[in-house]
């Protein structure tokens, strides 16, 4: 698609969406805009699909597993930027000189919603289920145990010094030891909410635990509805049918921001669009094959036509905000260096790039990479998959080139490039040695400059070996209604939804 055509296609999105018009939000499950003593029901439309609540498995750090996790579990620690932890479960903690043993006191009183204690055996038995499922985030304690400890401690300690630990459990989250084979349907958990009734992939409605140690939440029903298609999503909104929802596209937002009953706030920007090429199939084996793919592509234009308010060129694989972010030279686009690379490959002309993503906002996106590369004469097939589908595919490794948007959990690059870059990961189809070698350094230091240095060194590996196309920083755009108050936006695409209450309007 043409830079030209890009940006009509945007603009008419915009005139179309300000013509609808929106009405202010006055359904009880959409929140109130009317004075008085407004309904506290809040519904919300979710960025992905709430397809599973269990928070240890295969799914624990798909976004939608997370979203629901923050709400119904308690983890031991959350952060709130880079280096800075709050206790949740954990009152407080401390290290050892090299960082192999880290001792937690857990806060007193707290109970999980069925009104039994939450105790060290309960955080010593969902760490050790982390480890037994192998999910996503089992690889961030690779070596590591958990035991309880005296006088209402639990204590995790590693093979080698892993001074990011805390960076790594604001996604772990505890639920009761006797309950852990009961089923995921309703699950059983310290949060502010528990669970009234889930269908996957649609709906979870949630009610205030009445118990919550941090005192019970203002809202009596929650709602976190999955709207795929983003004009539903919408639609939904403009309706009143939902209050909220986020991850909005650039096209939407002229029309969003001049109505007067919507607010419109970004987060602080912690995402990456990440584009993994899979270095385990034919023809992408090759750095200097996967880079030509990178030049071809004139992602400064699309930026610029599809996510002017959002996104900014990228210069690294994690973000400015994150311990490890380093820049690097930008790939320039020049297609004609590109085509002559790839002829000098032996690149077949006649093969299809599977070019996957789940994400319905990626779709004008992965179009206009494949018509750039199109210019080229390299063919690439863009597939939007059900989420489902899409996660189990992206395991398998069953495509060639994947997009999608990560963050760095813990603003800590030991989470994202020390997860999901080292060999045993198997995630990229890339495996090497050298860059093995220096994130199992930079994992094991306790000297942060050193560890920035490390993470600066495997940032500019995976860079230069073009593992993916790492185009463009992200703000993430959230909407809500102005009835809905006290919402503190994350940097992490995870709303907490205990501070939020629906009153009569305001900011």
């Amino acid at each position: 698609m043409r830079p030209d055509r890009l940006r009509r296609a945007a603009a008419l999105a915009a005139v179309a969406f300000s013509i609808v018009g929106l009405v202010a939000c006055s359904t009880t499950t959409g929140g109130s805009s009317a004075g008085g003593d407004a309904p506290q029901e809040l519904a919300v439309a979710v960025w992905t699909p709430i397809e599973n609540l269990d928070p240890h498995g295969a799914s624990g750090m798909d976004n939608g597993t997370q979203v629901a996790a923050k709400a119904i579990f308690s983890p031991l620690v959350s952060t709130s930027g880079k280096g800075k932890f709050d206790g949740v479960l954990a009152e407080s903690w401390e290290a050892n000189e090299d960082a192999t043993e880290w001792t937690f006191k857990l806060r007193g009183g707290v109970k999980f919603s069925d009104g039994t204690p939450v105790t060290g055996a309960d955080v010593v038995a969902s760490f050790e289920r982390v480890l037994e499922l192998k999910g996503a985030m089992a690889s961030n304690y690779a070596g590591h145990k958990a035991k309880e400890g005296g006088a209402g401690t639990v204590v995790i300690t590693s093979k080698d010094p892993d001074p990011a630990l805390l960076g790594k459990l604001i996604t772990f989250y505890v639920a009761p030891a006797a309950h852990l084979n009961d089923g995921w349907s309703k699950p059983i958990g310290s949060g502010p909410f528990v669970v009234q009734q889930f269908t996957p992939g649609q709906s979870l409605v949630l009610a205030p635990n009445p118990g919550y140690w941090g005192g019970k939440p203002a809202l009596n029903r929650l709602e976190l509805r999955s709207i795929g298609e983003m004009a539903a999503r919408m639609t939904a909104l403009k309706t009143g049918e939902v209050a909220m929802t986020w991850a909005v596209p650039d096209d939407q937002l002229p029309g969003l921001k001049g109505n007067a009953d919507l607010v419109v706030e970004k987060d602080s920007g912690s995402g990456v669009i990440t584009m993994w090429m899979n270095g385990s199939v034919k023809g992408l084996k090759e750095a200097a094959v996967r880079r030509a793919l990178w030049q071809a592509v004139d992602f400064p234009t699309i930026i610029k036509s599809l996510f002017p308010e959002t996104g900014s060129v990228a210069d690294s694989v994690v973000t400015p905000s994150v311990l490890g972010y380093a820049p690097q030279t930008p790939v320039r686009y020049d297609p004609a260096a590109a085509k002559k690379a790839l002829d000098d490959a032996g690149w077949d002309y006649g093969q299809t790039i599977r070019m996957q993503f789940s994400q319905p906002q990626f779709q004008q996106f992965a179009d206009a990479v494949a018509s750039d590369l199109a210019k080229i004469g390299v063919k690439a097939e863009p597939t939007q998959k059900e989420p489902a589908v899409f996660l189990q595919d992206l395991l398998a490794l069953k495509w060639d080139l994947n997009i999608q948007q990560l963050g760095t959990a813990g603003f800590d690059a030991a989470t994202n490039l020390g997860r999901l870059y080292t060999c045993a990961a198997k995630r990229t189809g890339y495996c090497n040695a050298d860059l093995d070698k220096v994130l199992a350094q930079a994992g094991s230091t306790s000297d942060n400059a050193k560890r920035q240095e490390l993470y600066g060194q495997a940032n500019k590996i995976i860079w230069d070996d073009a593992v993916g196309m790492y185009p463009m920083f992200v703000r993430n755009a959230f909407v809500r209604s102005k009835a809905v108050q006290g919402l503190v936006i994350p940097p992490d695409l995870t709303p907490d939804f205990s501070t939020v209450r629906i009153g009569s309007g305001g900011s």
